[in-house]
Parts: C-alpha cells; structure tokens; sequence
C-alpha cells in the first residue's frame, strides 16, 4: 500500500511532514495542491481535508490531516523517539514546538495574511511586514526556551525531537521575510546540525521548487 503525500513545496505544515517522512525512511509519493492557484479549495482537495489545507496523508489505509497530527502518528508507529520518555520533559519538549507550529504559524498561514494585508496600498510591503511581527518574536521566545536544553547538537539534546522538526520549517519562513535573526544562537546551533542531517535536506523547498 503506497504512501501518499498531498503537499505544497512551501508550506510549513507540509515541510513538517516531509522531515518527519524522511526520517522515518517512509518512501512516499507527493500529489502537489497548489494553494497561490487556488487547488486547496477545489472539490476533489476539500473531499480530502474539509478546511482545504495541506498536508494530507494516506498512509497504513488512512487518510491523515493536521501536521502535528500526522507527526504524532508517525512518532507512535514508525518508534522514532521524538519525545522524551518521561512525561514532564515530554510536555516541555511539546511546548517547544507549539511556540513555532501553534503560536506563529496559524498568524502567518497565507490566507491570513492575505486578507490582513488586502487593504493596504502596497501589499507587498505590509505582508514582508506582518510576517516580521510575527516570525521575530515567536523565534526569540524559541531562543529563550532553548536555554532550559542542551543543543548537542539538536534542540534538545543528542537526538532529533519534535521541536527541531517544527522550527527549521519556520527558519525557512524567517529567511525568505527578511526576519533577522542573528543574535539567536542556539536556533543558530540547531539550525547547522539540522542542515547537514539528509532527511532534512531531502525535504528542503528549494528541493521541490517548480521550475519557471
């Protein structure tokens, strides 16, 4: 039963998946929604995810939505230790995460910003400057948390976790706004050891970006 991945080249959320995916040695198949064409809120995209978002994934039989999800799911099947054992570190490593995937990345998904930016004389101009807004303080609140883990070489510790899979996604993200993020170190840390890992090189958007 093949593994079938409905994604789009630069979505976070799909970004995610395809880590997670790659590092559990998963082979897949990806089906790409082009969401700037408007394919996430065609019929046959909607009979798959009611919200008309991406990721989807069949996988095992099932039909899986919501990146976090899909992350959860492949974490308990696939025995990929992306969370500590115990309960407590558990829940920090989790609260890690959701401060990209959860807090910042609802506020900078592409219709967002779209309507907020709708009224402005330069589009443009006022997008590059809400996902500023948004991506800077949420990654600087990353860089805090990190100080409670030892980044050797991960973000928390010798083993890659949850949190890793949700900032470099993120990163991306910061990257292509402008967002300055020099004086972070640690997510500078984690962000090395990520790059030279092939799972996630594999998954990177510059991978998968369509030609033209």
């Amino acid at each position: 039963m093949s593994t079938v991945l409905y994604d789009y080249w630069r979505s976070s959320a799909s970004y995610r998946v395809r880590i997670a995916l790659h590092l559990a040695e998963v082979p897949f198949e990806r089906v790409t929604v082009d969401l700037l064409a408007g394919a996430h809120k065609a019929p046959d995209h909607l009979a798959r995810h009611p919200q008309g978002l991406v990721p989807v994934l069949d996988i095992d039989g099932h039909r899986l939505t919501q990146s976090l999800a899909i992350l959860d799911y492949l974490n308990d099947t696939r025995g990929m230790g992306l969370l500590p054992q115990d309960p407590a570190q558990a829940t920090r490593v989790r609260a890690l995460a959701h401060t990209v995937a959860v807090d910042v990345h609802p506020v900078c998904n592409l219709s967002v910003v779209r309507h907020a930016a709708r009224a402005a004389p330069d589009q443009a101009q006022a997008t590059k400057a809400w996902m500023q807004r948004f991506i800077r303080p949420g990654l600087a609140a990353f860089e805090a948390q990190l100080a409670a883990f030892s980044q050797t070489p991960f973000a928390c510790g010798e083993t890659l976790s949850l949190a890793d899979i949700c900032l470099i996604p993120q990163l991306y993200n910061a990257a292509r706004w402008e967002v300055d993020t020099h004086d972070l170190p640690r997510i500078h840390t984690v962000a090395t050891a990520c790059a030279a890992h092939p799972a996630f090189a594999a998954a990177h958007p510059d991978q998968l970006r369509p030609a033209g």
